[in-house]
């Protein structure tokens, strides 16, 4: 199983996706692919998500039973801590203007 959600992706990148995952919500795509189909599937990703973001994450073997990559400006970060895979958030940048 895997999930991809982006955000401010271009038409063409989610068209792309529709042809291999099905579009449960708007920019939100769920699929069961082989291995390979799911890194040519991220693949396209990273290279056709110009100035939007994307989360992948999919099934695996491991202590979450989940891993997940992203791509493109987000203030969520993936991190990893003592083998696990984390998310940091980046603080949003500080106010110009007084209280």
């Amino acid at each position: 199983m895997l999930v991809i959600v982006v955000e401010n992706a271009p038409p063409s990148l989610r068209g792309r996706l529709a042809i291999w995952l099905l579009e449960i919500r708007a920019g939100v795509y769920v699929g069961k692919v082989s291995r390979r189909i799911r890194e040519m599937i991220w693949n396209q990703v990273i290279h056709g998500i110009e100035n939007g973001n994307a989360v992948f994450a999919w099934s695996t073997n491991s202590e979450n039973g989940f891993d997940f990559d992203t791509v493109g400006n987000n203030r969520r970060t993936p991190i990893e801590f003592d083998g696990l895979k984390l998310v940091s958030f980046i603080p949003p940048p500080p106010s110009k203007t007084p209280f």
